[in-house]
């Protein structure tokens, strides 16, 4: 019985964990992280990058977990989605909901008392922006929604940044905005091989409304548009020439797996361009880091 009892136990904590999206927040937790590292102008205090780390992670598993909550019945008629803890029974819906309050709560109480109160109300802003006005309004009513409620998912460089300076900046804002206009064909890639999947659902995506070869063409002029974003850091002397050299190789790299998309039939790359995505934010936002601990040993040595 203590055997049975603790494997039940291993197992709910595990579909818990499942509802939090980790592989999600882990790579907002990272982008939060660049900020803070790129807004210290010297040593990176330990307890800011352990609280404001722990506090966004909170917020967006929080988020991630109300999201469950609001999508289990589309959830279960989808194939992506279909195993999750709440279309599958195995945690109740008011379980799920309490679990993101409490999240949500302590998010809240360790940015507030730990690292500042706009980092704090910038989280609940981005909080209430993904897991409200997205999940339960922009998801359901326009094909915009991911392009509208991507702003919430570009908060966590801001959030790491005014951890550690109390305020926000054209810099902070850069990174926000890098993130604002990757979310659109990162996330596209992936509707288009949905699309089916989010038809059953009744969910106006994109490729749904609009079709597979609109929505290809909006992913490859969207990567036209974040290649320029992409190098305002550099023209506005944010970062040099090791970050410019990452940031054209990774942007040329996507606009080239976004033509293979546009050009090809169906959904034959939208997978690879989906994962692509993923790796051209992290490895952009590791090229950033990289760059600024660069220039701070060159200017320390000259």
């Amino acid at each position: 019985m203590e055997i049975a009892s603790q494997l039940s136990l291993t197992a709910t904590a595990k579909a818990y964990f499942e509802t939090t999206k980790p592989k999600v927040v882990a790579l907002l937790v990272f982008t939060a992280i660049v900020g803070m590292l790129l807004a210290s102008p010297g040593a990176l205090s330990i307890d800011i990058l352990f609280f404001a780390s722990l506090g966004i992670a909170l917020a967006s598993a929080s988020g991630a977990a109300i999201n469950h909550v609001v999508d289990q019945y589309i959830d279960a008629v989808m194939g992506r989605t279909k195993g999750r803890p709440l279309p599958t029974g195995t945690l109740s819906s008011q379980s799920v909901l309490i679990f993101a309050l409490i999240l949500g709560a302590l998010s809240m109480f360790v940015l507030t008392y730990t690292v500042n109160m706009l980092t704090a109300l910038l989280a609940l802003i981005a909080l209430i922006g993904y897991a409200v006005i997205y999940t339960m309004f922009l998801k359901r009513n326009t094909p915009h929604n991911i392009v509208l409620g991507g702003a919430a998912g570009a908060m966590p460089p801001v959030l790491g940044w005014t951890a550690v300076t109390g305020e926000i900046n054209s810099e902070a804002l850069l990174l926000f905005l890098i993130i604002f206009i990757w979310t659109p064909p990162h996330f596209w890639a992936l509707a288009i091989r949905r699309k089916d999947d989010y038809a059953r659902a009744g969910l106006p995506m994109l490729p749904v409304t609009h079709g597979i070869a609109f929505t290809k063409l909006q992913i490859l002029l969207y990567t036209f548009m974040l290649l320029a974003v992409s190098l305002f850091p550099f023209i506005t002397n944010m970062s040099g020439l090791i970050y410019l050299s990452g940031a054209l190789s990774l942007g040329i790299g996507f606009i080239i797996y976004a033509f293979r998309l546009f050009k090809s039939d169906g959904d034959q790359y939208a997978m690879k361009t989906f994962a692509y995505s993923i790796f051209y934010l992290g490895v952009l936002f590791a090229f950033l880091l990289f760059d600024h601990y660069a220039r701070v040993l060159y200017h320390s040595f000259s």
